[in-house]
This record gives structure tokens, C-alpha cells and sequence, in this order.
């Protein structure tokens, strides 16, 4: 009886080796799907390997898109008492709940909110008035950047540094009544980090950019970029903290666009991520249908600190600082602090 099992045993591997692990039209289920890929994980032929992994794969999308239509017909064969959709579990549906995020309906923490230090800017009180300039010795890339930026941000001067302290830039600039002062700085001849201090009594925020795109990078032309000044939208900012950062980036810009121009600069947050978009919208088909057209720049802001009053990188009292890539404030991947 042994042998004779043995020898089976062996048959049973050998025709196993033969065949294929998936033959066409045939259907796995997700459980099958995870063993087959743990036997093909253990091939030694890459190649063999890899057609393998992509028969799999596209089974097992085959096999969702199945599963996705027959809930689909189940739900409007029952109408009105169809089951609810399933919330997909990704990091923004598992948030953790923040403290400090806001409420609407909380009067209290939005009177907080609207009595900061860009209370007089959002009364309407003064016009923007924002002087750009970059760090010592800028490379091409960072000056290109640095005059694209200037573009989107109507009212700007681009000011060029060559030695100057950034202290010596914020006192100048005061004097001569500039509302805020934005430093972009470089690493590995590419922009790399933005400065934004709000005058005459800050805050003063870090920001780490990465993700760059020039207008040249998306096959745009800058000459597309009219002299009107956009539209700014701020989406999905939350907490005290995101509200802070939303409300600097908004008090860079003016607060009465010229909607002629049909430009929009959008600040939008995902995970803690601010993505920077510009585009010109227009109308189709009689105003039903809106199409957008990127006109750059492109890049992403991180929130590295938050620090009151102007810039004093040693002798500064910081709202916020994030120095490390897994510090306190970021053991949990489904923890957003804006």
C-alpha cells in the first residue's frame, strides 16, 4: 500500500507540473487565487513565473468585475430594500478620530478659527501684497519654479536674493508693507522646501514640495497663463491645525477673483498631502458640460512645522513640528492631523 500511494503521489505532482495552473476561461475564486500564487511564488523560471502572476491577476479581476454586476443586478432587482454598498476600507474610511478636528455646528471653535491672525484678511481689510524670492545661489530648476509660482499668485514680486539673511528679507519686507514672504529653498538642485511667513506677526510655516511639474513638464505654454487673478478652492481641511494652513495659503492670494479669466488654483488635502493644481476651466454644449485644462505648476506641499510670529528657527515657539518620517504624531498610518 505504500508504494503503490507513493507512486501516485508522485503521478499526482508530475501531471500537476504538466498542466497549467490556469487553463482558459476557467474561473478561480479568491481562495484558489491565493494559493495558486503561493505555488507560483516558488517557480525558479522568472518568466514562467511572471505569465503565470499575470493569468492570476487577471482572473481574479475578472472574478471581482463578476461579483461587482451580480450585487449590482441584486440591488435593483430589490428596489428600495437593497442592502446598503459596502464602504470600501482604505486609510481615509478607517480614519482615527482627531481631537482637534472642527464641527460646523460648533460656534465656539469656529469664532476661534475666524479670530486668527488672517481675521483682517478674510474682513477684507488690506490687499495682498507677497514677495517670493528663493535660497542662495538658486540652481535653474528652482528659479523656473520660483517664476511659474509667482504666475498663479496674483500681486507678487519675485526678489532676488544673492546673500541676504531671511530675517534681514522679513524686516525689509515689513517696511515696505509686503503681507507675506515666501522662500523657496533647494536640495539637489531641485526645489524642495517652501517657507511661508505671514506679516507683520506670522505664523510662519514649513513646507517639504516634492512631485514638481513645470508648465514645460505637461506640454503646456506659459503664455496660456492670463494676468487675471483665479479662483482659489481649498478642499477637505478639517482639523485647527488644517483650517491654520488652509487659511495662510488662501491669505496669499486675493480675495475677489476675476472670474474672466476662468483660471482656478486648488489646494486639495488627502492624507495630510496637499496637492497644488492650476487649471482654466471653460464650458461646453451650452454650460452643461465643464472641461479643464492644467496649466501648471504641479507639485505637492507636506506641513513639516507651524511656529507663531515670524521666522526664528532656534528662538521660535512652534504650534507644530514634525522632524522625523515616523515621530510621535505619526505611529499611526490612519491618524491625519489636517
Amino acid at each position: 500500500m505504500g508504494k503503490n500511494s507513493d507512486s501516485s503521489d508522485c503521478e499526482d505532482n508530475s501531471n500537476h507540473r504538466k498542466r497549467k495552473l490556469v487553463k482558459k476561461g476557467e474561473e478561480v475564486t479568491e481562495w484558489e487565487y491565493n494559493g495558486l500564487l503561493a505555488k507560483v511564488n516558488k517557480y525558479s523560471n522568472k518568466y514562467r513565473k511572471r505569465a503565470e502572476v499575470a493569468k492570476l491577476k487577471k482572473q481574479k479581476k475578472k472574478l471581482k468585475k463578476t461579483e461587482r454586476n451580480k450585487r449590482k443586478e441584486e440591488a435593483e432587482a430589490l428596489g428600495e430594500d437593497a442592502p446598503p454598498k459596502n464602504i470600501p476600507k482604505t486609510l481615509e474610511t478607517l480614519r482615527v478620530p482627531e481631537p482637534s478636528r472642527i464641527d460646523a455646528d460648533d460656534e465656539d471653535a469656529v469664532q476661534a478659527i475666524t479670530e486668527d491672525e488672517f481675521g483682517s484678511y478674510f474682513s477684507k481689510a488690506y490687499v495682498p501684497k507677497v514677495i517670493i524670492t528663493s535660497c542662495q545661489n538658486p540652481n535653474l530648476n528652482t528659479r523656473l519654479f520660483l517664476k511659474e509660482f509667482s504666475r498663479i499668485v496674483p500681486n507678487s514680486t519675485v526678489f532676488h536674493r544673492r546673500q541676504s539673511r531671511v530675517k534681514t528679507i522679513i524686516a525689509k519686507a515689513i517696511e515696505q508693507e509686503y503681507t507675506d514672504v515666501v522662500v523657496i529653498n533647494e536640495h539637489n538642485k531641485k526645489p524642495s522646501s517652501m517657507l511661508i511667513s505671514h506679516l507683520p506677526e506670522g505664523p510662519t510655516t514649513f513646507f517639504k514640495i516634492s512631485n514638481v511639474k513645470l508648465t514645460k513638464n505637461i506640454k503646456r505654454d506659459w503664455k496660456e497663463i492670463t494676468n487675471h487673478r483665479p479662483e482659489v478652492l481649498l478642499t477637505n481641511f478639517q482639523t485647527h491645525l488644517g483650517c491654520s494652513v488652509s487659511r495662510m495659503l488662501a491669505s496669499l492670494f486675493h480675495y475677489e477673483p476675476q472670474f474672466k479669466g476662468r483660471r482656478v488654483v486648488t489646494f486639495h488635502n488627502q492624507r495630510d498631502y496637499i496637492f497644488v493644481r492650476h487649471h482654466r476651466y471653460e464650458f461646453k454644449g451650452n454650460g452643461k458640460k465643464a472641461a479643464l485644462r492644467e496649466l501648471g505648476p504641479r507639485f505637492t506641499l507636506k506641513v513639516r512645522s507651524m511656529q507663531k510670529g515670524t521666522f526664528a528657527s532656534k528662538s521660535g515657539e512652534y504650534i507644530f513640528i514634525s522632524t522625523d518620517k515616523r515621530h510621535d504624531l505619526e505611529k499611526s498610518r490612519r491618524r491625519f492631523l489636517l
